[in-house]
C-alpha cells in the first residue's frame, strides 16, 4: 500500500518541523512543508498531495489565510484533502470548511497533535475520504445548535450519536465509544434521520446531511 503523501503548512518552524517527522514516522510522505497560504497553494498545485495538513492562521496577518488557502485547494484540487489545525475553538471556520462536500476534511486543535495516535489516525481518515472534527469544536457546536428545531427533537443517545458522528467515527467507532452494539447504532441513526427528515435517496449522503444540519443548527 502506498504510503500517503502529504503536505504541510505552518508558520512555527519548530512545529513545521515536528510535523514533518512524526508523519514521516508514522508512515506517510512529506512531499513538501511550508510556512504561508500562497506558498501552500503553489506547493499543491506542483506537487498534488493526497492531503494538506494546514494552520488556519498563517503569515502575512496571522488570521485566516491557512483557512483560505485550504477551502481554495478544496474547489481547485477537489482531489486533495484537507486537515486544518487551530490553536482554539474558531466555529465560523469549521463551519465555512464543512460547508460544501465534508469528505476528506478535517478540523482539529492543536493539542489533539500531541496526542500522536488520535492526530495520526484522524489523518488517515481525512486521507481516505472520511472526515474528522475535534471534539471540543463539536462540543461548542451543539452547545449552540440544540436549541434549534428538529435538533432539539433527537433523544439524549441520539445527540451523543450524532455528536460521534460529526467527529468522523463509523458505526463501528461510535459503537465502541457509547459501549453499545453496532445494530443499537444504526437504530439511533434511522432515528435521526427520521427526526432530521431526511428520506433516503441514491444521489444524497444521509450521514453527511445529518452532520451538516446539526453543524447549521
Amino acid at each position: 500500500m502506498t504510503a500517503p503523501r502529504v503536505t504541510v503548512a505552518e508558520d512555527s518552524v519548530l512545529l513545521r518541523e515536528g510535523l514533518c517527522r512524526l508523519l514521516t514516522e508514522a508512515g506517510f510522505t512529506v512531499v513538501d512543508a511550508v510556512g504561508d497560504g500562497e506558498a501552500l497553494l503553489r506547493a499543491v498545485g506542483a506537487q498534488q498531495p493526497d492531503v494538506v495538513v494546514a494552520d488556519v492562521r498563517m503569515p502575512p496577518t496571522h488570521s485566516d489565510e491557512g483557512l483560505r488557502a485550504a477551502l481554495v485547494i478544496r474547489s481547485r484540487w477537489p482531489s486533495v484533502s484537507v486537515l486544518v489545525l487551530s490553536q482554539y475553538v474558531e466555529e465560523r471556520y469549521a463551519t465555512e470548511l464543512l460547508a460544501g462536500d465534508t469528505r476528506g476534511v478535517g478540523y482539529l486543535l492543536k493539542d489533539r497533535v500531541a496526542d500522536v495516535e488520535t492526530f495520526v489516525e484522524a489523518l488517515h481518515r481525512v486521507s481516505t475520504g472520511g472526515t474528522a472534527l475535534d471534539p471540543e469544536v463539536v462540543s461548542q457546536i451543539f452547545a449552540r445548535s440544540r436549541r434549534a428545531a428538529p435538533l432539539a427533537e433527537l433523544t439524549p443517545r441520539e445527540r451523543e450519536v450524532i455528536a460521534l458522528m460529526a467527529e468522523g467515527r463509523s458505526n463501528a467507532g461510535i459503537a465502541e465509544a457509547l459501549v453499545v452494539s453496532e445494530g443499537a447504532v444504526e437504530k439511533h441513526i434511522s432515528g435521526i434521520f427520521g427526526k432530521l427528515a431526511l428520506p433516503s435517496a441514491p444521489t444524497d449522503h444521509r450521514r453527511v446531511l445529518a452532520v451538516l444540519r446539526y453543524l447549521e443548527g
